[in-house]
C-alpha cells in the first residue's frame, strides 16, 4: 500500500511540474513575441496599429472594438497576408491561449511588433461598435 501512495505522489508531482513548465514557457514566449497591454496602453497605441479581433464572425458582429478588423483565429493561417508586417499588430479575443497562439504564428511569419489586450475583449473599457449587417 505504501509503494502505491509513493507512486501516486510521484505522478502528481510530475503533473504539477508539467503544468508549471507550460506556464513558464508561455510567459517566456509572451515576452519574446511582444507583450500584453492594459486598456490604457492599448488605447494609446491603437491609432498606429492594426487591431485584429480573433473571435469568430458572430461575436464580432454583436460587438467589437471600434476600428478592429475581424480575422478569426481559425482563418489566420490563410488570411494573415491581409496584415502589414511593418505595422504593429494589436490582437484580442475571448481566450488568452488563442491570442498567444495567433501571436506566435504571426511572429513566425515575420511580424515584429505584436501585442495583445490583457484580459481579452471582456476587460475592454473603451469604445465599441456593433456591425450593421
Amino acid at each position: 500500500m505504501n509503494s502505491f501512495l509513493v507512486i501516486l505522489d510521484i505522478i502528481l508531482i510530475i503533473i504539477l511540474l508539467a503544468f508549471a513548465g507550460i506556464w513558464a514557457w508561455n510567459k517566456i514566449q509572451a515576452k519574446r513575441i511582444g507583450g500584453q497591454l492594459d486598456n490604457d496602453s492599448f488605447k494609446q497605441g491603437m491609432r498606429k496599429a492594426q487591431i485584429v479581433d480573433l473571435r469568430e464572425k458572430a461575436p464580432f458582429k454583436r460587438k467589437h472594438i471600434d476600428g478592429a478588423r475581424n480575422l478569426p483565429y481559425t482563418m489566420i493561417k490563410y488570411n494573415y497576408s491581409e496584415l502589414r508586417p511593418d505595422l504593429p499588430v494589436y490582437l484580442y479575443s475571448d481566450s488568452q491561449s488563442i491570442t498567444l497562439r495567433a501571436a506566435r504564428f504571426l511572429k513566425k511569419k515575420g511580424f515584429t511588433s505584436i501585442h495583445w489586450l490583457k484580459g481579452g475583449f471582456d476587460q475592454w473599457d473603451g469604445r465599441t461598435k456593433a456591425s450593421k449587417y
